[in-house]
C-alpha cells in the first residue's frame, strides 16, 4: 500500500513557476534539502544504520576484547538472519495496528516502537559482559536484530509514501543512504575511538541514549495518510485473487501453509542450534561444521528450492486452468483475508518470477545465493582478525577500516556505475564476482605477515604517505588490503543491485527485489558458525584460501547467466546485446 502526501506551502499566494516554466536544478536541490521529510529521511537512515553496525559489526570488536572464541562469534552472528527473512513479516506490518500507540499513525507506530526497543536493548547490552553472559547477549541482540529489520521494512514504505514533487523518491533514497553511511562511521569508527579511551559499556550506553533521542524525535515525523484510494487499490488487488481463472483459495492456502511451515522450521532449527551452542561449554557444544554440512543444504532447500518449486507448480496449474475458480469466490472471514494477503505478498511474486524465467531460475538463484558469499561469511570476523590476530589498535582499525575503507567502498560503487556504460551490466557483474573472490587473497597475505601488501604499499609510495600522516608501514599494508577488498566489494555491490533490478518484473519489483536481496545473505550467514570453528582449529590463512575458492561458484554462475542472456538477445533479434 502506498500513498502520496503533498505538503502545501506556508503561503499559498507565494509566486510559483507556471506549469511550463522549468525550475532550475539547484533550486530543486535546495528545496528538497530544506524539506522536513528529507530531514527525517536522513535521521531514519541514521537510525537504520546505527543498530545494524552496533549489533552485527562493532559488537565483535567488544567480543574480541572479551576473549570470546571465534566459533561462538560465528554462531552469534546468525542473528543476522533476521535481515535475510524480514520479508516474511513485512505483509503484517502493512495491516496490523498496535494498541494505544496506533494514534501516532500507521507507519510511525512501528518506527517509534522499534527505535525505543533498540534504545532499551543497547542500554541493557552496555551492562553485560560478552565473555560471561553470551546467552543473554545473544537473546537481546536477536530481538534487536528483529526490531532493526522491522524498522527498515517500515521506513522503506514510509519513504515511498511521503515522496512528492519536492522531496522526490530519488532524493529521499539518497539522503537515506547518506544517513546510513554516517551511522556506520559513528557506530564503527567513533565507537572504536571512544572504546580506546573509555570502555565498551560506556560506548553502548551513550549510543543507546542517542537511539532513544532519535525515537523521541520520530514521534514528530510526518505521517503519510492512508488514503481511501490507496486502501481501495490494495483491496482490489486482493479481490482479484478470487476472480474466475485464479487458483482456488483452498489450493493457495495449502501452498502458503507449506511454505510458511518450512520457513518457520528453518528459523526454529537455527534458533535451537544457537541456544544449544551458546548455552553449552565449548567442549560440549554442537559441532558447527557438522551442522552446516548436514543441515545447511536442507535449510536452503526448505527456504528456497521447495518454495520456488511450489510457485512453479501453481503457475503451471493456473496457466493450464487446473484448480482454478470458475465463478468468483467470496471472502468468508479473517482467515481468508490473511491467506490472500500472504499469498499475494510471498507466493505470487515467486510464481511470476518462476513462470517468466522457467528453468533459467536455477541459474539465477545459484548466482544470487553465491554472489555475496565471500564477504557476508567473513564480515563477522574482521574485527577479531584485525584486533586479535594482527594486534592492531582500535584507533588504527578505525582509520583503516571505517574512514579509509569506506572511501574505497564508495570508489568501488562509483567504478561499477561508470563501467556499466563501457562494458555492460553482465561484464561488470562477472568482474565484481571475480574481484570479490580474489580479494580474500589479500587477507590471506596479511595472515602470513603481509609481505605482498608491504611490497605494494612501498612500491606505490603509499607507505611514505601514511608515514607522513603519522602512521607507519604496518598500518599502510593493512590499509592497502582493506582498500582492495572494499573496492572489490563496492564494485560487486553496485553490479548486484543493477542485476537484481533488471530481473524483477515491473508489477512485483519491490517484493521480488526484497526477496532476492534477502537471499544474497542466506548462505554466507549460515556459514559463519562453521567458519569460526575452522578459524579456531586451523587459523585464518586456510580459511581465506577456502573462501577464495568458494567465491568462484559465483564467477561460474555469472558466466553461465551471461551466456544465457546473450542467447536470449540473439533469439530476440538484438544485434548488440546489453549484457
Amino acid at each position: 500500500m502506498t500513498s502520496t502526501i503533498n505538503e502545501t506551502a506556508s503561503n499559498p499566494d507565494e509566486a510559483s513557476p507556471g506549469p511550463h516554466e522549468k525550475v532550475p536544478g539547484w533550486r530543486k536541490l535546495l528545496s528538497a534539502l530544506g524539506n522536513r521529510k528529507t530531514a527525517y529521511m536522513l535521521l531514519f537512515g541514521f537510525a537504520s544504520g546505527l543498530p545494524y553496525t552496533l549489533l552485527l559489526s562493532t559488537l565483535y570488536a567488544w567480543m574480541s576484547d572479551a576473549k570470546v572464541d571465534l566459533e561462538t562469534m560465528g554462531v552469534f552472528s546468525l542473528i543476522g538472519l533476521a535481515f535475510a527473512f524480514k520479508f516474511l513479516w513485512s505483509p503484517l506490518l502493512d495491516r496490523i495496528d498496535l494498541p494505544v500507540i496506533k494514534k501516532l499513525g500507521h507507519r510511525k507506530q512501528w518506527i517509534v516502537t522499534a527505535q525505543f526497543s533498540l534504545a532499551v536493548i543497547l542500554m541493557i547490552v552496555s551492562r553485560l559482559d560478552p565473555g560471561g553472559a553470551i546467552g543473554v547477549l545473544s537473546l537481546l541482540a536477536g530481538i534487536g536484530a528483529f526490531a532493526s529489520a522491522t524498522q527498515d521494512v517500515v521506513m522503506d514504505a514510509w519513504r515511498v509514501d511521503v515522496a512528492d514533487e519536492v522531496a522526490t523518491i530519488d532524493m529521499l533514497s539518497t539522503v537515506y543512504q547518506l544517513g546510513w553511511r554516517t551511522a556506520v562511521l559513528v557506530g564503527g569508527a567513533l565507537a572504536l575511538f571512544l572504546a580506546e579511551r573509555t570502555s565498551w559499556p560506556t560506548v553502548y550506553a551513550l549510543l543507546g541514549v542517542l537511539m532513544g533521542v532519535i525515537a523521541f524525535a520520530a514521534i514528530f515525523a510526518p505521517e503519510p495518510a492512508r488514503t481511501s484510494a490507496s486502501l481501495t487499490a490494495d483491496d482490489d488487488a486482493l479481490r482479484e485473487l478470487r476472480h474466475p481463472g485464479q487458483l482456488e483459495p483452498k489450493v493457495r492456502g495449502i501452498a502458503l501453509a507449506i511454505v510458511g511451515v518450512l520457513w518457520a522450521w528453518a528459523l526454529v532449527t537455527v534458533g535451537v542450534f544457537m541456544v544449544q551452542s551458546l548455552s553449552s561449554d565449548p567442549d560440549a557444544r554442537p559441532d558447527s561444521v557438522q551442522f552446516i554440512q548436514n543441515m545447511g543444504p536442507i535449510i536452503v532447500i526448505a527456504t528456497v528450492v521447495v518454495p520456488v518449486f511450489i510457485a512453479a507448480v501453481l503457475e503451471n496449474w493456473r496457466r493450464k486452468g487446473r484448480h482454478v475458480l470458475t465463478v468468483a469466490a467470496e471472502k468468508k472471514g479473517a482467515l481468508d483475508g490473511f491467506v490472500d494477503q500472504g499469498y499475494r505478498a510471498l507466493i505470487l511474486p515467486l510464481a511470476e518470477f518462476v513462470g517468466r524465467l522457467g528453468w533459467a531460475v536455477i541459474i539465477v538463484l545459484t548466482l544470487v545465493l553465491s554472489y555475496r558469499f565471500t564477504d557476508t561469511v567473513w564480515g563477522s570476523f574482521a574485527y577479531p582478525f584485525y584486533l586479535g590476530e594482527l594486534q592492531y589498535t582500535k584507533d588504527e582499525v578505525a582509520i583503516a577500516s571505517k574512514f579509509f575503507g569506506v572511501g574505497a567502498l564508495m570508489a568501488g560503487i562509483a567504478l561499477g556505475g561508470a563501467l556499466f556504460s563501457f562494458i555492460g551490466r553482465m561484464a561488470v557483474l562477472f568482474l565484481g564476482a571475480l574481484t570479490a573472490a580474489l580479494s580474500n587473497l589479500l587477507y590471506a597475505d596479511l595472515a602470513l605477515g603481509g609481505h605482498t601488501m608491504e611490497v605494494v604499499s612501498n612500491f606505490t609510495g603509499f607507505t611514505t604517505l601514511v608515514e607522513w600522516m603519522g602512521g607507519d608501514g604496518r598500518l599502510a599494508k593493512l590499509m592497502v588490503a582493506i582498500a582492495g577488498e572494499n573496492l572489490a566489494g563496492g564494485l560487486a555491490g553496485a553490479a548486484l543491485v543493477a542485476y537484481l533490478s533488471s530481473i524483477t518484473a515491473k508489477g512485483y519489483s519491490a517484493v521480488q527485489y526484497a526477496l532476492l536481496s534477502s537471499l544474497t545473505f542466506l548462505v554466507g550467514t549460515l556459514g559463519r558458525g562453521a567458519l569460526g570453528q575452522m578459524i579456531d582449529e586451523q587459523g585464518y590463512y586456510p580459511v581465506f584460501i577456502l573462501t577464495t575458492l568458494l567465491g568462484f561458484i559465483a564467477v561460474v554462475a555469472c558466466i553461465v547467466e551471461w551466456v544465457r542472456q546473450a542467447r536470449l538477445g540473439r533469439k530476440a533479434g538484438v544485434v548488440a546485446v546489453e549484457a
